[in-house]
């Protein structure tokens, strides 16, 4: 049943399926370690939903195996960097250093959200192979999928499963793809043979800890997620603090660098599932008309992809953190128009962001 699975999988799209069993992850005291600590920040529903994710079968009770799929959205033209911007890398401490895109006014979005949204995409196949797997099992089988919603620990059970182990930056690198995928798991009631787990293969390299912008990677295998980017563009809905601003650079939307770094990259195949669906207008998008968009504007500009999720609120907040880091005194009309928007989160943001150009920009006395 495995082959049969694994092969329906490819047929779907995805680039690696593998099989484990619904015990609990060994990682599992960590996790709620983790959470005593308060690092998962503003993220409640991790802490509401942790008796399940520490324990797959309050998931789905009786179920037997887990059955983890990756799906990459490596672009082969990128693949690997080691910060080509050598700037980038040895001065980790200067935010100016960090600004990924020397164009002015212009910001910078996670990869991963350059596409039509992953939920959707990779949804829309498990639902197949979730019927795919019922029917190998008959009637009395039961499945649920999940896409990064679920409460599962996917990392740990995609390790566990072989499909990749988790590095140093806590994010899942397969040997064949890379650090640049998406997982997603099916949960099944099925009696499936498991797959050995893969090792550690970090060794000694250190070079995403030394990418972090914001030190969120507080040691090896360590992430406070309050200090990551992607948590304070996209998680975190109130006000970035004022202190780790300049570290966003001109990033509006999560954060790529300790994912760029990673040297297993130069393996990294490009995805089949999720080249087709690409935005390229999100690859370095315009400060200044962002920030003129209404609601509805904003809704119509990013339907059906992730950052709706940050709202227009959120990604406005962001927008003008990212003038104030990279823009000059042609922004401060924009600005000034957004210090009077009717959201506060917005505003407050602005004023922030006139008074760094005002600062960088004011003659020398």
């Amino acid at each position: 049943m495995n082959n049969a699975i694994r092969q329906r999988g490819r047929e779907l799209g995805f680039d690696d399926c593998r099989f484990t069993t619904a015990e609990a992850p060994e990682s599992a005291p960590r996790f709620d370690e983790w959470l005593a600590q308060g690092q998962h920040g503003e993220m409640a529903y991790l802490e509401r939903n942790a008796p399940k994710r520490v324990e797959p079968r309050r998931v789905l009770p009786g179920a037997r195996s887990i059955i983890t799929l990756a799906a990459s959205y490596a672009e082969l033209s990128i693949q690997y960097s080691v910060f080509s911007n050598k700037s980038m890398a040895t001065n980790s401490d200067n935010p100016a250093s960090r600004i990924q895109n020397p164009e002015s006014h212009r910001g910078l979005i996670a990869r991963y959200a350059r596409y039509r949204d992953y939920h959707m995409v990779l949804g829309e196949r498990l639902k197949l192979l979730t019927a795919f797997v019922n029917e190998l099992g008959g009637a009395d089988t039961r499945s649920l999928w999940y896409v990064d919603t679920g409460p599962l620990l996917e990392r740990d059970l995609a390790q566990r499963a072989g499909l990749g182990f988790i590095g140093k930056h806590t994010n899942l690198i397969s040997r064949r793809l890379g650090n640049w995928i998406f997982l997603a798991e099916i949960i099944t009631t099925l009696d499936l043979e498991p797959d050995p787990p893969e090792k550690n293969r970090c060794g000694t390299c250190t070079r995403c800890l030394e990418a972090c912008p914001t030190r969120a990677i507080t040691g090896p295998f360590q992430l406070d997620a309050r200090l990551c980017i992607s948590y304070l563009t996209i998680e975190l809905k109130g006000a970035i603090p004022v202190e780790l601003r300049p570290a966003l650079g001109n990033r509006i939307f999560g954060c790529d660098d300790c994912l760029a770094v990673c040297p297993w990259n130069r393996f990294a195949r490009e995805g089949r599932l999720m080249k087709e669906r690409a935005r390229p207008e999100l690859e370095q998008p315009d400060l200044i008309e962002l920030l003129s968009l209404d609601d509805a504007g904003f809704k119509r500009r990013f339907a059906g992809t992730p950052i709706l999720r940050a709202k227009r609120r959120g990604l406005l907040r962001n927008v003008c953190v990212a003038l104030g880091n990279i823009g000059d005194a042609t922004a401060l009309p924009a600005l000034e128009r957004a210090a009077l928007d009717a959201e506060p989160l917005i505003a407050e943001h602005a004023r922030w962001a006139i008074e760094q150009i005002r600062q960088k920009t004011a003659p020398n006395c």
